[in-house]
């Protein structure tokens, strides 16, 4: 499974960097169409993001997988293929990017469920620590390669190298094992998918540890959608700057979620899950005001820094973060519970590139830039003021004293 995570997370950074300098360079896209852009990549958790768990409960992980990746290969080869056609229009695009969004709800959601039953919850720290890992790599290779291939091929002839990936992805995760489930697919008795979605739903804000984690992780994408949403137009047009430097400072992302992945199992182990959350938060997060800063010269390296610094704690919030929301949920809820987070965490994206779009043609990108660093530099805030804070070891499924 770890190989086909790889090949995917490749193919999503390489869409990353290509998909948007595609619609600067070749298509002439601004600011509200990037934001645009940038918002349907994410919007489909917010259309389909809740039944996708439910439904992902009733089905087989293993085949979900499989046919969200050959989709996706599917969908990425169109475009360049309309490229060389002369046809390649930013309707066609948009178009693309939200079926893409819609296999990826299916796709997330899959693989963070049969995780458990891979490799058992005893596991689960180790395997979202390497799973991480992988994601940061995909950052590093993935962004850059991008950046290096869109100034080499153009970003539509880029975009063959995505579908590849994604087509790989799929055909490696034929060879994996079929694993036991609570719920046999297909077999939910007389519950109706809107009861299930509702279990799932009040499993998340009916604790209040889950009820932290998912504010938290959702304030620091909505600010982190705004940020990023931007950083085309700052480096493609504002700064003058090309697109491997655009790729490059991307990669630099990928550094952080790296060093952040890895560094997150020693620091919980020496601080405490909790702690490593709330308080490292409180020194980390406020980094993310740097990032409007951002100019030629020092300022570029500082405006770097800052995006180093809020990254590293996305990377350590991902280990430990889902790492508890897996260990705090039933198997048999698994699928509902990480629906419900992808659909407030990515949903938060959606709208945070969407209003970063808005406010970069209303009132200018770097302000779409102050406000993304300030949402990112005070996202701690619920954990620090939760009952997270207080936790030493990873909990068995649900707290003490806790109801869902």
């Amino acid at each position: 499974m770890l190989t086909s995570f790889a090949l995917s997370q490749l193919a999503t950074n390489i869409s990353y960097v290509a998909v948007p300098l595609a619609a600067v360079e070749a298509l002439g896209a601004g600011p509200g169409q990037v934001g645009a852009l940038a918002s349907l990549s994410s919007v489909a958790f917010l259309l389909i993001g809740l039944p996708a768990g439910a439904w992902v409960d009733r089905l087989d992980h293993r085949r979900i997988l499989i046919a969200a990746d050959l989709c996706r290969a599917l969908l990425f080869a169109t475009l360049p293929l309309a490229w060389w056609l002369d046809t390649l229009t930013l309707g066609h695009l948009y178009a693309i990017v939200l079926l893409n969004g819609c296999a990826t709800v299916f796709f997330d959601v899959g693989s963070q469920s049969v995780l458990p039953s891979i490799v058992g919850r005893d596991g689960l720290i180790r395997a979202n620590t390497d799973i991480n890992t992988l994601l940061a790599l995909g950052n590093m290779a993935g962004r850059s390669a991008g950046g290096a291939l869109v100034a080499l091929l153009t970003a539509p002839v880029t975009l063959v190298v995505t579908a590849g990936a994604y087509l790989a992805s799929g055909l490696r995760l034929t060879s994996i094992r079929r694993t036991a489930r609570e719920t046999p697919p297909g077999r939910t008795g007389a519950v109706s998918l809107r009861a299930q979605i509702g279990e799932g739903v009040r499993h998340v804000f009916g604790s209040g540890h889950l009820r932290a984690l998912a504010l938290s992780a959702t304030l620091v994408n909505l600010g982190s959608a705004m940020v990023t949403a931007m950083l085309p137009i700052v480096f493609v047009r504002e700064l003058g700057l090309s697109s491997a430097a655009f790729g490059l400072f991307g990669a630099v992302g990928g550094v952080a979620v790296l060093c952040g992945a890895r560094s997150a199992r020693p620091l919980a182990g020496r601080f405490g899950y909790g702690r490593t959350l709330a308080v490292g938060g409180l020194y980390l997060a406020p980094a993310g005001l740097l990032v409007p800063l951002i100019d030629r010269g020092p300022w570029l390296l500082l405006a770097g820094a800052g995006w180093f610094t809020y990254i590293f704690k996305m990377g350590m919030d991902n280990v430990l973060g889902v790492t508890l929301r897996q260990r705090m949920t039933p198997d048999a809820l698994l699928g509902r519970m990480i629906a419900t987070f992808r659909f407030l965490l990515t949903g938060a994206l959606a709208v945070g590139a969407g209003l970063s779009g808005l406010l970069g043609e209303l009132a200018g990108v770097q302000t779409a830039l102050w406000v993304g660093g300030a949402l990112v530099s005070t996202s701690f805030l619920p954990v620090l003021l939760s009952p997270v804070r207080t936790l030493r070891e990873l909990p068995d499924q649900q707290p003490q004293g806790e109801k869902v």
